[in-house]
This record gives C-alpha cells, structure tokens and sequence, in this order.
C-alpha cells in the first residue's frame, strides 16, 4: 500500500520540495533547484535535480525527466548513476506546465516521482485575420465566417475570445458566432476584434439569381452506417446552375421504434449524411430562401453475430499482456502456436499450441530477467521472436532475441540492450530488423540477419518538445509510430519494389506510390497528424477492400482515474477509442470517424479486409464492420458485429472484463486478457429467438 509524505528541507537557495510516492522506509524524495519557473517562449533555463535517500544522501538511482508535450523541451532526459541531473528546460507555448521525474525501478508501482511548476505567460496578440473572405455575397442568405488570431510569438491562438462586427447592420449582420446574414444589397465592412486588434474586409451584396433548388441522390437500400451523398443544385428562373451560391444542408427525422429513441445522424456541409437509426429522414438543401428536400427511409443494418467461446488458457497467477499467433515451420508447419507476454510479473513469456483453438495448452515457458514482458512479436517467416523487457533488476532491458522454430523447446539467441537500459515497451519484427521502441523517446532498429549477433543500423525520433512516442507497427515497407500528443508518423523505410506481384498493392494505396526513398538506415517521414487529446496509442493501415479510401486507425489510450485500481486489484476504469484518418492525400489527414464504446478504454487493434477486431479493456472484444464510405460514430450507427466480455471468476481479479489485444487468425480471433489469459472465440450467425428467453 502506498503512503505520501512530505519532505521539507530548508536551505539557503529554497530548493523545491516536491511530494512523492513510496513504498518502504528507505524513501526516496526529489529536490528541484530552483523550485519553480517563470519564462517567456523560447527561453531556456538550468534546473539541477537530484534524488536522496530518507537520509539525504545521494539515492545512487537513475531517473527519467520529462517535459509537457509538444511545450517543453528537456536536455538531456537521464539523470547521471548517482541519482543527479543538470537539465536545460526551453520552452515553445505559453501555459502551465510541469518537469517531471521518475526513478527507474523494476516495479513500476514503487517508482519515485517529482514535478517542479513552468509558468509561460501568454504573448500579446500580434494579428488578427479573416480566413479566405469571400468579396461578395448574395442576398438572403447566410455566410459563416472563420479568423485567425496570432500572437507576437507566432502561436496561432484558440483561447481568444473572437468578436465579429457588421458597421452596416441594416444590409448584414453577424452573430456572436461569426454566421452572416445578408438581407440586402449593398455593401459593407465587415471586423474581427481579438484583445484590442483588429482587422477588416469589404463585402458586396448582389441581387440573388437563385429562384430553385434541385436536390438529388442516387436510389438505393440504405442501412444505418451508409454514407448517402445528396448532390443540390442552385437554379436560375430559367435553369441556368448558379454555382457559387451556398447551400446549406440539414435533416429532420422519425425512428422507427422506441419510446424517444431519436432520430440521429450527421449531415456535412457537402451534403453527405449518415443515419444512426433506422426511421424516415428528410434531408432539405437550402439557399435563398428557397429549399428541396428528399425523404429517404433507413432500415437497420443488421449485421450481428455472436462471438462464441471456443477455448481459454486461463493465467490467473500473474497479468498477460500482448498476444502473436503464427503457423509452425518444418515439422511444425501443419501446426499453430502462440505465445503471451506477462505485466509486472517475473519476466515471462508463455508459448502455446493452438492447432485445435477449444485446446489451448502451454507447451514452453521463457523468462528473462524483466518485470513486464510487455510485447511479443514472431517473425513473418515462423522463426525467429522478440521479447521486450521493463523493470530488469540489472536496469538493462531492451530486447531479447528468440529461436522459436521448435516452440516446444524456445531458445533465447541473444539480447539486445545496447543504449535501451529505460526500457522497451512495444516492438516489430520486419525484413530482419526489430524496431524497438526506446524508453518512450524513439525506436531503434536494429538489424537480426545474424540474430546471435544482433546490431543497430538506426533510429526514428521525433524533433518536438517533449515528445513521446508509444508503438510502432509495420507494412510494406511503411512504419505507422503513435507518438501520443504527437499523433501518428508515417515514416518510409523503403516501401515496396515495383514488380508484377507488387503492383496493385502499390497502386491501391497513395503512400505506397511515393514511398521508396527510405530505408532501414534512413528512415524519412512522410505525414503526420497531430492528436490534440495526448493519447494517441496505437496506429494500424487500413485500406478499405469496398471503397478503396486508404485510412490509418489511430487509437486512444487514457486512464482518466490512474492504474491505482489495478496497484490494488481493483478493476481499472480507462477510457478512448479509433479515430479513421483518411489519407488519400497523405499530406493532409483528415478525421473522418470515430468507434469509441461508451464508458470503456481503447487499447490494442487489428484489420482483417473490411472488419476491425478491437480490445477495449473492460469492454471486452469487440467487432466492427468497417466496410463503405465512414463518416461519423460508427459505434451509433450499428456497426459493431459482437462481442466477447472474458470476466472469468477466478481470473487475477475475479469477474473483470481487461481484453489487452486481438487477432485474427483462421476462422478464429484469439486475444489475450490481462486478468485471464488466453482466449479463442469464433463468430456465429446470432440466433434472435434466445433473446425471447
């Protein structure tokens, strides 16, 4: 059980004093000098950190330094052996921010942590702008407009309070929102006002042509979760398209059933809508005062099936973490086999056969000197595996290299720890490398042609002030990072030859078209996109077999109420879910969807063609159709197919739903659980006559 104390130490230069959490009577503290800061951006400070013992001598413990995401920048982020760091912060946003310190320990729940406040005072606003002002307009209708507020720092700025003004309200007017509405012809000098800065632009008003609205979409059965696109034309008198006019799009709605089950979906600007449930919906395009509508009716979508439980590996002694499931090799090769990793437990890697999935039986076990097997990865050729380590007792983690040709009797072939002593949480094996992601700060990749002698060829690391990163996962030739506040990389290293094999698979995706300049030793960006949240966690390709649109999954992780639950068996709360980037145009993402179950927490995903196999922790397993154009809350929509709560009564804690990851595999989806081990389940037709029992 945890206990907080405070230690006050009185000194001449007021060093910080900072409250940390321990476990035993040897505690340690952190003393930050000076104890707080106060900078401008782009200001650099020195901040010497040390951590003591109760005594208040030198602890002789390393620790790790952090600074705010994408704010605050820290040099270098680990402190010497003796347990003492001499850091330059230099900071990049205006807010309140904090430098963090942890110890490293093998337990991550008996680590030491510190934090020091960073006061960065927000810049005067430098310019106020209209974005891309339209220089006329026409009567009776509504423009909405948008500004820009940037500061002396060059920050553009959310957290300002916009102020639009028409000097000639009689002929147009705005709303505190920035939507104008033009009632007559004329002209007018329309402001933005942000702090005391303005800016201007003029706007004419002409007759309005528009005398009718021609709304239009092609017929067909539509379900709920089908993207419709309704296609409007702005008309003269005689005909003619007035193709500047604006057209504003909504709906009005009936469901079918249900006391006050609403009639809901979206609708977008360029008129594409998307029922959540079944029921007749009416969707008007307006402009000028002129309006078409169109009624369409919405039926289910009515694809669910029941994820049926086909065999369990129960581990009740310790946490599993990640799963891989592949096909033997040589005498194996009629055979399957998987193997878990294990969570602040004792360095374990648990191997099983898998052949017949309603027999799930542990044929070999490796331990290494860890606390966490976090990840576990097999290579694509059935022979070679990596398991990552947290929490070593000597604190030189890194990866270990494994011969699993005979998963009956798995022999560990090397270790690699080279510069990877913080730990390594995730990993990828791909044409003979593993890259490995390091202490949260980059992935290395290292090269296992000889996997006895493994060796370092390079690194990804990202240039942002207190950037992160979490996993990296790789295909043809393009590795996807999840960089949390950083979002998700797209990096080449190498993409795929041309050949006659390779040539729709290149043509079918865009960034597979411009990959080939990176390389293992050279990997290169080639986009990304930022996540406001902070919580991006994981990121998977997907290329849509019905559509062709090109997306990568980005998903959450977030423990908006801390692991505490778990430090004391208690069952964990988290939250998240996927966002779909489409990346048709690679250099600008754009969100187009989000899966998210409500009151549950996103963690590991896989793609099979158009279906996403999903772990949502203590939503269990969950299984999505993902096929057609995607727009909106999927989860709303009917998409999901099943799912499966693995609560086992004598799991690690009883009756508690903690699904870590999935995969597809044969007719069958295996996932591990954290509280129980190893599951095999396998979709069937749903038999709506049980739900009348």
């Amino acid at each position: 059980m945890d206990r907080c104390r405070l230690v006050f130490t009185c000194t001449t230069l007021l060093l910080a004093n900072i409250t940390v959490q321990a476990q035993d009577d040897d505690s340690l503290f952190f003393q930050f000098e000076p104890d707080s800061l106060d900078l401008t951006i782009g200001d650099s400070a020195n901040v010497k950190i040390t951590l003591f013992s109760e005594d208040s001598s030198l602890s002789n413990n390393q620790f790790l330094m952090t600074g705010a995401w994408r704010a605050v920048e820290v040099r270098p982020w680990i402190s010497n052996p003796k347990g003492v760091a001499n850091v330059q912060v230099k900071v990049f946003k205006p807010g309140s921010f904090k430098l963090r310190a942890r110890s490293i320990t093998p337990d991550r729940f008996k680590r030491v942590r510190g934090s020091m406040p960073i006061t960065v005072p927000f810049p005067p606003i430098a310019k106020v702008e209209f974005i891309y002002p339209p220089g006329t307009a026409y009567e009776g209708t509504t423009i909405e407009f948008a500004a820009r507020v940037l500061d002396q720092a060059g920050i553009t700025r959310q957290d300002v309070q916009l102020v639009f003004e028409s000097l000639s309200p009689e002929i147009a007017d705005f709303d505190k929102f920035g939507h104008l509405t033009v009632y007559r012809r004329g002209r007018v000098q329309l402001t933005v006002t942000a702090e005391g800065i303005s800016s201007s632009t003029d706007l004419r008003i002409v007759r309005n042509p528009v005398r009718k609205i021609e709304l239009s979409l092609e017929e067909d059965d539509y379900r709920t979760g089908d993207v419709i696109t309704f296609k409007a034309r702005a008309l003269t008198a005689s005909g003619r398209a007035v193709e500047d006019a604006p057209v504003v799009f909504s709906f009005t709605g009936k469901a079918v059933y249900g006391i006050g089950l609403p009639a809901s979906g979206q609708i977008t600007p360029q008129g594409k809508f998307v029922a959540e449930n079944p029921g007749d919906y009416t969707v008007f395009a307006t402009s000028g005062g002129y309006t078409a509508s169109k009624t369409i009716r919405i039926t289910p979508r009515n694809i669910q099936k029941r994820a049926k439980l086909v065999g369990h590996g129960l581990i009740t002694d310790v946490f599993t973490s990640d799963l891989w499931v592949w096909q033997g090799v040589g005498e194996f090769k009629d055979r399957d086999f998987a193997v878990t990793g294990t969570w602040e437990a004792n360095g374990e890697a648990y191997f099983w056969e898998v052949t017949d999935p309603s027999n799930l039986v542990i044929i070999d076990t490796v331990t290494v000197d860890a606390r966490t097997v976090n990840d576990v990865k097999v290579s694509a050729d059935g022979r070679i595996g990596v398991l990552t380590r947290e929490g070593a007792s000597t604190r030189k983690n890194g990866v270990v290299i494994l011969d699993v040709s005979n998963p009956f009797d798995v022999k560990i072939l090397s270790e690699f720890n080279d510069g990877l002593t913080g730990g390594v949480h995730n990993a990828f094996i791909y044409d003979n490398h593993v890259y490995a992601v390091n202490n949260g700060r980059k992935y290395d990749i290292i090269n296992i042609s000889d996997p006895v002698n493994p060796w370092r060829v390079g690194s990804y690391e990202l240039n942002t002030p207190g950037h992160s990163i979490h996993d990296v996962w790789i295909e043809n030739g393009i590795a996807y990072s999840s960089n949390w506040s950083d979002g998700v990389h797209v990096v080449d290293i190498g993409g795929l030859n041309f050949s006659e094999q390779n040539r729709h698979t290149i043509m079918d995706n865009p960034v597979l078209q411009a990959a080939g300049k990176g390389s293992h030793k050279n990997p290169i960006l080639m986009s990304s996109k930022t996540d406001t949240t902070g919580r991006n966690h994981a990121a998977f390709p997907f290329l849509s077999k019905s559509t062709g649109d090109f997306y990568v999954i980005a998903g959450d992780e977030h423990f908006p109420f801390g692991l505490g639950e778990i430090e004391n068996m208690e069952p964990a709360n988290p939250r998240g879910g996927y966002h779909f980037l489409n990346m048709n145009d690679y250099n600008d993402p754009v969100e187009e969807a989000i899966y998210q179950v409500p009151e549950a927490g996103s963690h590991n995903l896989w793609v099979k063609g158009d279906t996403l196999y999903t772990a949502f922790y203590q939503g269990g397993l969950r299984v999505v159709d993902i096929s057609g154009e995607l727009l909106g809350d999927l989860y709303k929509q009917g998409r999901e197919i099943a799912f499966y709560l693995s609560n086992h009564k004598n799991g690690r804690m009883s009756n508690a739903t903690m699904v870590w990851g999935p995969q597809p595999y044969k007719n069958h989806i295996f996932f591990s659980d954290m509280n129980s081990g190893l599951y095999a389940v396998k979709l069937v037709e749903y038999d709506f006559s049980e739900d009348d029992d």
